[in-house]
């Protein structure tokens, strides 16, 4: 009897996983990040670009999702299919230009954030029309971004490289092309510009209808649920982190539920 128990125990357990599928699911210790650069953030981020011994060109994907993205996040993958061989193009660039340590903690994040969200575009398109990225076979585990000689997965990059980085804010930042997930930002990430951005994607997106916060109680989106440690890293409860970027400034932070999480594709 207690056998059977505990294998009841596991079997819910493993659904329970399977239901987490996608950027969720996995912990850092699955991925590795063959040995990229990623350093941490240490006190407040300064956006700069002249601090670092490269400046890397994000101006076509810039280009990219101004055409192809609305104000909502929404995107014309259509669009995008028809500026294949731009997107190609400026994925090859990322390619050719793998972080080093002489890269600052700008540049890094602008550039795995970058690569992150134009290889997630990439991969809609490879298998488009899709209804969602969980119906794609390995999404987050297949090795297909390449940067230099290395091959990594989307898993990988977000998990080893860029919450290792200790930057909550890159949360809001990486777009999983699903309705729940962060609105893709319709500008790309610069080193100059990298902490207004990081700091625009989390208000944005903390005050959006992803979250129903009250000053009693909230319904937050599965993403505090899924990183809670990410946004408590710094000495601080997930409530007060929230506060800090809420418009309405939550007292009961025991009265919290989790939204449903849509992954239906993010397409306008």
């Amino acid at each position: 009897m207690r056998n059977l128990y505990m294998l009841k125990r596991i079997l819910i357990t493993a659904i329970f996983l399977i239901g987490l599928s996608g950027c969720a699911l996995f912990s850092a210790a699955g991925f590795s990040s063959k040995g990229l650069p990623h350093s941490n953030v240490k006190g407040e981020l300064i956006s700069t670009s002249s601090n670092t011994s490269v400046n890397i060109d994000h101006s076509g994907w810039h280009n990219l999702l101004q055409k192809h993205v609305n104000e909502k996040g929404l995107v014309d993958y259509e669009g995008f299919k028809k500026d294949r061989k731009a997107l190609d193009k400026y994925i090859v660039m990322l390619s050719k230009n793998k972080p080093d340590n002489s890269w600052s903690i700008q540049e890094q994040l602008a550039y795995y954030i970058n690569t992150y969200n134009a290889n997630t575009v990439r991969l809609i398109l490879d298998n488009y029309p899709v209804k969602s990225i969980k119906n794609i076979d390995g999404a987050w585990t297949k090795e297909f971004v390449s940067m230099g000689n290395k091959q990594i997965s989307l898993g990988a990059i977000e998990n080893s490289i860029l919450r290792r980085m200790k930057e909550p804010r890159i949360h809001f930042a990486i777009n999983c092309a699903s309705i729940s997930c962060p609105r893709l930002l319709n500008e790309a990430y610069t080193a100059s510009a990298i902490n207004e951005q990081l700091e625009y994607a989390t208000r944005s997106f903390i005050n959006s209808d992803k979250n129903n916060i009250k000053k009693e109680s909230a319904q937050l989106s599965r993403i505090f649920d899924w990183y809670s440690g990410d946004f408590t890293v710094k000495g601080n409860t997930l409530g007060e982190y929230i506060n800090q970027y809420s418009n309405v400034k939550m007292k009961n932070w025991n009265n919290i539920s989790f939204k449903d999480y849509n992954w239906n594709l993010n397409k306008q």
